[in-house]
Formats: C-alpha cells, structure tokens, sequence
C-alpha cells in the first residue's frame, strides 16, 4: 500500500481530519460531555464575548460558528496550492505552504474549542492556534533574510509551539513572565515586513522602533511604555528581526495583498473591541455578533496574507 501521507495529499487530509473534527465536536457538544460544568449556571447571560450563553450544543453558538471561515479559507489557501505548478517558495506544496494552510485551517478548531465549551482547556486551544500561526510569518521573513534552512525554520517554528503550549498550560496567559506572545508577534511580524522592505545594515537596528508604531495603534504609547516597563520589558524582542537578519533579502513583495490584510485584520480589531458586554453595540441575541464578524475577518485576513507571500519575485541582477 502506498503512502498517504505525501504532500500532494495534503488537502484530502486535511479536508478529511476537519470533517472529523467537526463531526466529533458536534457529537460531543451535543450530549454535553466537553462543555464547562462551571458555565451552567451562567446560561442566560451574556458570555465575555457578548454572546448568550446557552444551554445546547455550543455554549456561544454564533461566535462558535463564525470560526468555520478559517477552516474555509485554510481548506482553500490548501487546495489551490494543490492545483499549481510552483513558481516561488510560497506557491505550490512544500512544508513551508502547507504549514501556513493548516495553521489557519486549525484556528477554527481552536477558537470552537473555547466558545464552542467556555473551559480552560478550550482558551488554551485558542491561544495556542493564534499563536501557531501568528509567529509563521515573522519566522518566515527571517528565514528569507538569513543563512536558515528550512529546516531550521520548521524546527524553530515547533520549539516555540512546544515551549508556549506547555507555559501556556502550566502558568496561564503570559506564561508567567508576563509575555503575550501573540501580541507580540504582531509587532515582530510588521517589524520583519519594514526590514525585509528596507533592508539594510543600519536598518538592522533602527527596524526594532518600528514596534512602538504597532504599540501606538493598539493604543499604547511610549510613554506609557517607560512608565510601566516591568509590564513591557518584552519590548526587546523588537530587535529580534534585526539581530537575526543578516543578509538582503533576494526578492521583492507587491505590499497590496499585505496592506488589504492588515486593513481587514485592523477593522476586525475594531469590531472586536466592541463585542464585550459593557459595550454599548452589545446585543446578546443577535446572529449578528461582533465577534463571530472578528472570526470572518481575519479568515479574510489570512488568505491576503497568503497572496502577499505570493507575489514575491527574485531581483534580477
């Protein structure tokens, strides 16, 4: 019997083991088995998401839901890898692409374990799928601007999952040393895009300011920065680009797909702010949720991205 598991295989799988997921989530979801006992007695209330909690399958239905647009869009991102011939490192299938389409196929999954159940365990499954495919981007601009291989990107990649998941299980959110790596990785992954765009020996140190940016638009300035700095000592890492980026990259990106992607991520950042209950475009009962429109968003997000990562081209010398 040959083997299935080859890379041209990698959307069938990936295809099959969602249907299964789904399929076993439902199930369990559906005979109560997985959900939070502790929730039971907020159901009725609006869930920290906004949403009501409810008594059947999923205890936030829609903000449950809305999650199957990363699982689209990973299954499409997968599939259309499947039916090219590759014509840069981020086209057809090779273990660079087909970790990208599975990370955001497995943040639905993740995010349903969390609203799908309102336990402790499912918050872990979220946090862990975001940051499975946040620190994908960043770890693929420095492998583009230094002498990594791939395999050096793919084992980096995995050590950082392990270290987060088991930190993230044992200490809770920050690991217990007060690190979002999540939050973080955003402004590694903006500083990563100024540098490989501007490559350059001095740009190697002026790139880690780039990050104060990031900071301002999430509504955090550096004042407040070097005001609280023991709740931002994580600041150094923004010089982390810089100091592993030792060579020019070799190519050039059409930053449109990556502009579109940040404009969706930001406003569904937006939106996100106001599903909370003390918001006043709070409303419980609607299939509308700001969350679930969140979810929606960044799937869109993700798949500009993909195209951003596309439509790199070797510089002719």
């Amino acid at each position: 019997m040959n083997n299935i598991f080859i890379k041209e295989n990698a959307f069938k799988i990936t295809l099959i083991v969602s249907v299964l997921f789904l399929i076993i989530f439902y199930v369990l979801s559906y005979y109560q088995l997985i959900q939070s006992i502790d929730s039971i007695a907020f159901i009725g209330e609006a869930s920290r998401w906004c949403e009501r909690i409810s008594g059947g399958p999923f205890r936030e239905p829609v903000n449950t839901l809305s999650n199957l647009g990363f699982m689209i869009a990973g299954l499409f991102i997968l599939y259309k890898l499947s039916n090219e011939t590759s014509f840069n490192e981020f086209s057809g299938l090779n273990h660079i692409t087909i970790l990208y389409g599975v990370a955001v196929v497995w943040l639905g999954p993740g995010s349903m374990l969390m609203h799908g159940t309102n336990t402790e365990w499912g918050g872990w499954a979220d946090n862990l799928s975001m940051v499975m495919y946040i620190i994908l981007p960043w770890l693929y601009n420095i492998y583009k601007m230094s002498n990594w291989t791939v395999a050096t990107l793919l084992k980096t990649y995995t050590g950082i999952v392990i270290f987060y998941a088991v930190m993230r299980g044992l200490f809770g959110d920050g690991m217990g040393i007060g690190l979002s790596l999540f939050g973080v990785s955003i402004g590694l992954w903006v500083i990563s895009e100024f540098l490989y765009k501007f490559w350059s020996p001095n740009m190697r140190f002026i790139s880690g300011f780039v990050g104060f940016l990031v900071l301002m638009l999430f509504g955090t300035s550096p004042i407040e920065v070097y005001e609280n700095f023991n709740d931002y000592w994580w600041i150094i890492f923004f010089w982390l680009p810089g100091l592993l980026a030792n060579k020019k990259p070799e190519g050039v990106r059409t930053y449109r797909w990556y502009f579109m992607g940040m404009i969706a991520y930001l406003s569904a950042f937006a939106i996100w702010l106001t599903g909370v209950p003390d918001n006043e475009s709070c409303n419980p009962d609607t299939i509308f949720q700001a969350h679930g429109y969140w979810h929606l968003l960044t799937a869109l997000s993700t798949i500009l991205f993909f195209y951003h990562y596309r439509s790199e081209k070797l510089i002719k010398d």
